[in-house]
């Protein structure tokens, strides 16, 4: 199994509509026949103005042919692109190896964090080695959907997705992890191993079956 997350940048304030138009005209045409659609998002906090959508693929040739043939499909090219198109201002993709199974929430009404780290060189590994093995204990305080190792197009990425009910549950959940002596202490073994660090707040479309 192989995910694509697509993150679409688009004019201030257009993403909602380029959210709707994915909705209404794109699902209806694609349906999951070009890659299965995992989540639809807005963001909320961190980078604005994106849309985030993440695709799932059993591995990349079966991601290249699908795309091959959603770029044939006339009603793609006609009744979707041609209104979505210009909203968008640009797009980045990360192909993510899935670590441990993509865990969907039940329900609606939730909030998800994406977060996406740049290790050292090499180090990428053996971080996510340490970040599994603490899971039991970090997951006590909030639920993980999913886990992964960057393909591209970010070398030494690591990233992960988590899901709560409202921001305050968030803010709870990380204050109480921060306090938990596992991982604390995976905190002092692993945290050296980090360049960089990054979160973005997603809301859920109306079409995304993450709600």
């Amino acid at each position: 199994m192989i995910y694509e997350l697509r993150t679409y940048t688009t004019p201030a304030g257009k993403a909602p509509e380029l959210a709707r138009l994915s909705g209404e005209i794109g699902r209806p045409i694609r349906g999951n026949d070009y890659g299965t659609l995992e989540g639809y998002w807005l963001t909320e906090i961190g980078a604005l103005n994106q849309v985030h959508h993440l695709w799932s693929y059993n591995d990349l040739n079966h991601r290249a042919e699908r795309r091959a043939a959603l770029g044939e499909n006339a009603d793609w090219k006609n009744k979707y692109l041609t209104q979505a198109g210009p909203l968008i201002l640009r797009q980045d993709i990360r192909l993510l190896n899935p670590m441990k199974p993509l865990a969907p929430p039940s329900g609606e009404g939730h909030i998800y964090e994406y977060r996406y780290y740049r290790t050292k060189v090499g180090k990428a590994k053996p971080w996510l080695e340490k970040f599994l093995a603490v899971q039991p204990a970090r997951e006590k305080y909030s639920k993980n959907v999913g886990i992964f190792h960057t393909e591209a197009g970010q070398p030494n990425e690591v990233s992960h997705i988590w899901v709560y009910d409202s921001f305050e549950q968030r803010m709870e959940a990380r204050n109480a992890c921060a306090k938990d002596p596992e991982w604390q202490a995976f905190l002092k073994d692993a945290g050296g191993f980090l360049e960089e660090m990054h979160s973005v707040l997603w809301f859920p479309s109306a079409h995304s079956p993450m709600k």
